[in-house]
């Protein structure tokens, strides 16, 4: 202000500054796109703009500007549920819940008595024959306070063993209740077997007669596990839902006692805005269909639980998935979860030790407590970009759901294959994008830690399965193979890195192939390979790479490539035989190198 008063009220920040419209938003974001263009090759404003969007998996579109946009918010504890559940409990805003899956029955009971004394809230117990064998489960559970800490569980070859099992050790005590874990639906995917809903009202029946316990979890994971994009993860648990509700009301339970007894289990990504916005449109979907169904207002909202997702997980540099477990968390909060659950970050290497418990348990704690992002109830709302893309997420999320039950619902869809082929088109969509590093893994396909010494951890028991089944599908697993490859290749995994001209110029394009070379385990040598590898710049190359390429070939080397496009040798560019460079199929690449060194290793 020029006379020297203060400027107040909602526009302040704004005072002295002349107004701007999208126009001359879209113009700036030209003139810096156009820096890097040529003339003929300039953009002009809208074209700027859509050139800065980009889409997510399952179509999901992101504007590079959102502008404000006048809407019903809607408030917590109300329709549509978009908003939460209800208001949030400041001192205590999420449920830390701790998965416990160690067969050793000891183990176990120690484990679940450490995380309660140190903040977990509830208690998750994998049973079956990959988890806790049901026999065991009054032993894991004998410290268990049951009026303080609901204990929740889940099964795939005998859920509804592990739900009496669990009602047994909880027996006449006073209980706060859990959840029972019924899924059929998830059970059969994961195991390629046929759903078998026989049991379902029964249970549900005998959680009924018991204050504060649950019968059903709609888990969302086994197909984001297998690959499946968010959205198609969490069309088949709702349509398992609306399975289980029809069969629940053949059999004479009512939808609100449906309802009443179900919950969502999710996975929670590092795209912390995509994962609120998942569990936001997940209680708008659900709350759409319990208003169908009949279901009172108060009773519609869907109680979720969200787990860091396995899929994302790296057994390389393994201390990163602390990094991924604390972006996913966040979004869980920020998207309102009733429950969380971190997994450790040694999960992939098998069974997590007491350290990695804790790390994973304190890092929800320390969000909830120490940074506060759980005191405010939806702190997203209002957001335009995140409104718009909760928007988009129940759309599709309910467009898929049409598509399942247009299939004959999500039993027919199961049995057609429609559920395989929608995870089978997600991975192959995937694959292209983790292979040419668009989309990146810190501490795998990009940055990898070089000379890291494997974590040794007691293994699980992994699920027996049949030929359809879904099974998990991480997404650094087709680099592991690669530095798995390496690694019995010993000291032969090898290539020969050849700078040539100043380090300026050599500098770079060297640290970039020492660095692509690592993502599969192969160390960069000076000599004693037959693959080799030139590292210059366009002047470098032209200076000294006939040379450099006439001594390695000299020197042994049957293979030989540039560090950069092979157009920048010029006349030379016939005297190599590849080319390395930020872009390309970095899987494919290091397959050919691994084949190569493979194949010199046999002979």
């Amino acid at each position: 202000m020029t006379d020297g008063s203060v400027a107040t009220g909602p526009e302040a920040l704004a005072a002295g500054f002349a107004p701007r419209d999208r126009a001359a938003w879209q113009e700036l974001a030209a003139a810096v796109l156009n820096k890097t263009r040529s003339d003929a090759d300039h953009l002009d404003g809208p074209s700027a703009e859509q050139a800065l969007h980009r889409t997510l998996e399952g179509g999901l579109d992101v504007a590079p500007l959102y502008l404000r946009e006048d809407r019903p918010l809607g408030h917590p504890g109300a329709m549509p549920f978009t908003r939460g559940l209800g208001l949030r409990d400041g001192t205590l805003p999420w449920d830390v819940r701790q998965l416990h899956d160690d067969p050793d029955p000891a183990r176990s009971r120690a484990a679940v008595l450490d995380d309660l004394e140190h903040g977990v809230t509830s208690v998750w117990l994998h049973v079956g024959d990959d988890g806790i064998a049901p026999a065991d489960l009054p032993e894991v559970l004998a410290d268990v306070r049951f009026d303080l800490a609901p204990v929740v569980v889940s099964s795939l070859d005998d859920q509804a063993g592990a739900a009496l099992a669990l009602l047994e050790a909880v027996g006449d005590s006073t209980s706060v209740g859990g959840n029972l874990g019924l899924d059929p639906v998830g059970a059969a995917l994961r195991l390629g077997t046929t759903p078998d809903l026989s049991s379902l009202a029964a249970v549900v029946r005998l959680a009924d007669s018991r204050e504060g316990w649950r019968a059903i979890t709609l888990d969302a994971r086994v197909l984001h596990d297998a690959g499946a994009t968010e959205i198609d993860a969490l069309a088949v648990a709702v349509a398992s839902g609306v399975a289980y509700l029809r069969h629940l009301e053949d059999d004479g339970v009512d939808a609100a006692t449906a309802f009443a007894h179900t919950e969502f289990r999710l996975n929670a990504t590092a795209d912390q805005f995509l994962t609120a916005a998942s569990l936001r449109a997940l209680r708008r979907v659900w709350a759409r269909i319990g208003e169908v169904s009949g279901v009172a207002e108060e009773r519609r909202g869907a109680r979720t639980h969200a787990v860091t997702a396995l899929r994302m997980f790296s057994r390389e540099d393994p201390w990163v998935n602390v990094l991924r477990s604390t972006l996913a968390t966040f979004g869980a909060s920020v998207g309102g979860a009733d429950a969380v659950t971190v997994l450790p970050y040694d999960t992939v290497h098998g069974l997590p030790e007491r350290f990695s418990r804790r790390l994973a348990r304190n890092t929800q704690i320390l969000l909830a407590d120490e940074s506060n992002v759980g005191r405010v109830t939806d702190p997203g709302g209002g957001s335009w970009y995140l409104e718009s893309l909760t928007d988009q997420v129940a759309s599709a999320l309910w467009a898929r759901v049409q598509e399942i039950e247009a299939a004959g619902g999500v039993v027919a869809a199961l049995d057609d294959g429609l559920l395989h082929a929608w995870v089978s088109a997600a991975a192959s969509a995937r694959a292209p994008e983790l292979a040419t590093r668009r989309t990146p893994l810190t501490g795998v396909s990009m940055f990898p830690l070089a000379g890291e010494k494997p974590l040794e951890r007691r293994q699980r028991r992994q699920p027996g399965a049949a030929g359809q089944a879904l099974a998990p599908r991480r997404d650094a697993a087709v680099f592991e193979a690669l530095r798995d490859r390496a690694t019995a290749l010993g000291d032969r995994a090898s290539v020969v890195v050849r700078p040539l001209g100043t380090q300026r110029d050599s500098g770079a394009r060297q640290t970039f192939v020492g660095n692509l070379l690592a993502v599969g385990g192969l160390d960069a040598v000076e000599a004693g390979s037959p693959l080799a590898v030139i590292a210059s710049s366009r002047t470098g190359y032209a200076e000294h790479a006939a040379q450099a390429v006439a001594d390695l070939r000299a020197g042994g080397a049957e293979v030989v490539l540039v560090a950069g496009r092979r157009r920048e040798l010029g006349d030379d560019a016939d005297l190599v035989d590849g080319e390395l460079y930020d872009g390309m199929d970095v899987v494919a690449a290091l397959d050919a190198l691994l084949t190569r060194l493979e194949t010199e290793h046999a002979r």
